[in-house]
């Protein structure tokens, strides 16, 4: 009877939760890539490193739990690095967590009003610039952190500082030490996939990251590792002052700054997860809710703002994720560990963390796709590089922007073809023929064949044949015909549309 009954419970439990075992595996994996973030994050924004932690619970459990993309996970991101600390010393820390609750406010309110369906509307060009744009800052952050050095603060200062790092790291035993660690990190996730099946049942990156940890342990290698304190003494909620700050205009100018560009690189972020796997498609308005939701709790907590990180949910989605589980129990391992086994925490090198997000960065640039476009359509392929450069360059949500402005150009572009036909039978007027859709994108390659045309013959210019003419090219076009003209010549007729 006892083993019928266990047999029976652990059917129910299969049927409950189908993708338990998939979704706790990957739920460590995104969990040991979201600790570093946390707290780099944490520490990059000019606060307490532990507030990273608690946004990043909250956003594994408060955000998790919710609707709206089920594998995106979020968290402190780093695009919104510069906006926190320059917040924190503009306001004071204080001031941070009105800000963060203003914004989930509001993305709230514009999750209501069925504002985030709009960002569906993304050229496949500009996700996959963003995701390759995204992977070569984290490839090339990460590879200061395997060397234990502090990286540059924008992603072109440290692609160039590298080879001064690497100069500077030859000369050091303890930072090629570091080194190794982390690029031993990579080769064991790489070389994981060979394995048999039933070593693959670990997923790559978390025995990588349980090796290094024995191996710099056992031979007490020279390594930073994590450092973890508590939770409970930075959370702070804001107080009655800081909320006096809402009658300084730059303060609202800061938040709707957070809370445009924290919506902004979220609902950027679900477009590039969906594009990382078959499953249920992010519902963007509902996402948007969540992202409010998550960020209304960090305000009160005084935490970080949040918003949908890439890394991990790029790490959750290959690490075998199936459903909403693991982002929310990736949530319960910063508590648990973070609250109650910070000593655990300590074994953990960052090299090797830093070794996990190098190979998850190489793994979001389209290599394949980047070839196969500038094959075929060297446009998107243009779109997506000059996309990717961009983030590296400037920033996430600048570099998007730049990406999506492009698209735009080349699909009106692409729709405005127009034909010209010019017809001269020697005598009488010449026939000139405007077909197709006629923007101003086209107009000075109309006006260069029109302006060639002899003035001292009579011209017919038949517009009947466009689909579409744009204010600008008509009034090109009628001013063409007004100045054409010459003193005993007949006018230019212009037949409409």
């Amino acid at each position: 009877m006892r083993a019928g009954t266990g047999a029976a419970g652990g059917t129910r439990a299969t049927t409950r939760f189908p993708h338990l075992k998939q979704d706790f595996a990957a739920s460590l994996v995104v969990f040991l890539v979201a600790l570093p973030l946390c707290v780099g994050v944490a520490v990059a924004s000019g606060v307490p490193a532990e507030l990273g932690l608690v946004t990043g619970i909250v956003g594994g459990i408060v955000t998790g739990l919710m609707p709206g993309s089920s594998l995106q996970v979020s968290g402190p991101a780093a695009g919104l690095t510069v906006l926190v600390l320059g917040a924190v010393g503009q306001f004071g820390l204080p001031a941070l967590g009105v800000i963060v609750l203003a914004t989930g406010l509001l993305q709230l309110g514009m999750g209501a009003l069925n504002l985030g369906r709009w960002f569906r509307a993304i050229s496949l060009s500009v996700v996959e610039g963003m995701l390759a744009g995204i992977g070569l800052v984290i490839i090339a952050g990460q590879l200061y952190a395997a060397a234990g050095t502090t990286a540059p603060e924008s992603g072109i200062g440290k692609i160039l500082g590298m080879p001064e790092a690497l100069a500077d790291a030859l000369g050091s035993a303890a930072t090629l030490t570091s080194l190794a660690v982390g690029a031993g990190t990579v080769a064991v996730v790489v070389l994981w996939q060979r394995m048999p099946g039933k070593a693959r049942a670990v997923p790559g990156a978390l025995a990588a990251v349980l090796l290094a940890t024995a191996v710099s342990a056992v031979f007490s290698l020279p390594v930073a590792t994590v450092e973890v304190q508590g939770l409970l003494g930075v959370i702070q909620p804001p107080g009655t002052g800081a909320f006096a700050e809402l009658a300084n205009p730059a303060f609202i100018g800061t938040i709707l700054a957070f809370a445009l560009i924290a919506s902004a690189e979220s609902l950027f972020s679900a477009a590039a997860v969906d594009r990382l796997h078959d499953g249920p498609q992010t519902r963007y308005d509902k996402e948007l809710i969540a992202q409010g939701a998550g960020n209304t709790v960090c305000g009160v907590l005084g935490a970080l703002p949040m918003t949908a990180v890439i890394v991990r949910s790029s790490a959750n989605v290959r690490a075998g994720a199936r459903t909403k589980a693991s982002r929310v129990l990736h949530g319960v391992w910063l508590l648990v560990f973070a609250a109650l086994l910070p000593s655990a925490l300590a074994l953990i090198p960052i090299p090797a963390l830093a070794g996990i997000l190098v190979h998850a960065g190489w793994k979001l640039i389209p290599f394949r796709r980047v070839a196969a476009l500038w094959r075929g359509n060297r446009g998107e392929a243009l779109i997506l590089v000059v996309t990717a450069v961009s983030i590296v360059a400037v920033n996430m949500f600048e570099g998007v922007l730049i990406g999506l402005v492009l698209s735009v150009v080349k699909t009106a572009w692409d729709a405005s073809h127009v034909k010209l036909d010019v017809v001269d039978k020697g005598s009488g007027p010449i026939q000139a023929h405007l077909s197709g859709n006629a923007t101003f994108l086209r107009l000075p390659k109309i006006l260069d064949t029109l302006e060639a045309l002899p003035q001292d013959r009579p011209i017919e210019l038949d517009l009947s044949g466009l689909h579409h003419l744009d204010h600008a090219c008509r009034s090109a076009l009628e001013n063409w015909a007004e100045r054409h003209t010459t003193a005993g010549v007949d006018p230019v007729r212009l037949l409409a549309a």
